[in-house]
């Protein structure tokens, strides 16, 4: 099968076409720090060709849930440090998810000094948790100025230079579920009418910065990012020109040189689809490695890439409760089933205690 053979992105060799997706886990639980545990559940899910990590923030203004990891300062580059090197270590390759999770965010996970900001002042509808809180309405943001837009920008660059100093094969830059980049993309949550809002120029212009500075800080074959058109998710939502807008992204990604176009669709989980129309037209225009998710299992994963609609496919809770999930799908094993309930906690259960075939 497609599925499981080895696969050139350019300078990047994976062994297999299964991607570990992004999935927050909420286990950096000292100074938003990564732990020996979590080290040991990267290491045990390496055989994925590729596993990208739960969203990180580039900044501490980023860092709007409880217990997510930051990449911003040298602990954390000695932390993550530990972590690729036990993916490496098994042969797998790694890249960080950069997540500024701009006003999805409560104040009380905030460190000291940082604070909510978005492209605008609305409040994000919905809830967060928070450890000393408990579960409260998302905090209302600060408008972006010029300068915070510039320095944000900056932010993203020196994460993806310290993710390399790091150990990590590369980043992909989160601009999917809500979060800032998609804040600035979103015409339901971008207001603005000054240069980064207004239409689809303005809205695209923020992801594009972050995009071209990440790549001036380590190349394009280091860098991927995730879009997800059509997402409802943080109050996004659908709009007139979705489409064209997204179709114009990629191709200015395209041309940035960017390694990789990961789009996700959450129809799996109740959101509208991406139009399949939509994912075709988004691979012909992006000149790069095109990887879907949202909902794949074996046959609908092996189906996509011998169609040729994707190059690699990406599984997220498939992976979080099969450390071997590759073996499991290669001989067609059964499944561990994952525990909701402990998606989000801060210790091992349900996550580095899943049992392994060989188990």
């Amino acid at each position: 099968m497609m599925l499981f053979e080895p696969y050139l992105a350019r300078t990047l060799q994976l062994s297999n076409r299964m991607v570990m997706a992004p999935m927050t886990r909420s286990r950096a639980v000292v100074a938003n720090t990564p732990t020996a545990l979590m080290a040991e559940y990267y290491g045990q899910r390496a055989s994925a060709g590729l596993i990208v990590t739960e969203g990180v923030a580039p900044s501490p203004n980023g860092l709007g849930y409880a217990r997510i990891p930051g990449l911003f300062n040298a602990g954390q580059v000695a932390g993550w440090k530990g972590v690729t090197d036990a993916v490496h270590a098994k042969g797998g390759k790694i890249f960080v998810q950069l997540m500024h999770t701009g006003r999805v965010t409560h104040r009380s996970n905030l460190p000291a000094g940082a604070e909510v900001l978005g492209p605008g002042s609305e409040v994000c509808p919905g809830q967060m948790y928070s450890d000393n809180e408990g579960m409260q309405p998302h905090s209302a943001p600060r408008a972006m100025n010029e300068s915070d837009i510039a320095h944000a920008v900056a932010e993203f660059a020196q994460a993806a230079r310290l993710a390399v100093e790091a150990g990590f094969d590369g980043v992909e830059l989160h601009a999917a579920n809500g979060y800032l980049i998609e804040q600035f993309l979103n015409a339901n949550v971008n207001q603005r009418s000054d240069a980064y809002g207004g239409g689809i120029d303005g809205r695209n212009r923020f992801a594009l910065e972050v995009a071209a500075a990440a790549v001036a800080a380590i190349g394009g074959d280091r860098v991927g990012i995730r879009l997800s058109p059509h997402g409802v998710f943080n109050g996004t939502g659908g709009y007139p020109d979705v489409d064209a807008q997204y179709l114009a992204l990629t191709k200015q990604l395209s041309a940035l040189g960017l390694l990789y176009l990961h789009v996700l669709d959450h129809s799996a989980l109740g959101a509208p689809p991406v139009p399949a129309d939509l994912k075709l037209q988004l691979r012909k225009n992006f000149d790069g490695v095109f990887m879907l998710a949202g909902g794949f299992d074996r046959d609908s994963a092996e189906q996509a890439l011998v169609e040729k609609r994707a190059d690699l496919i990406a599984f997220g809770r498939p992976f979080l409760a099969n450390p071997d999930l590759v073996q499991r799908m290669r001989s067609n094993a059964p499944l561990n089933a994952p525990d909701m309930a402990t998606f989000y906690t801060p210790d091992p259960k349900g996550y580095t205690d899943y049992p392994t075939l060989a188990a």
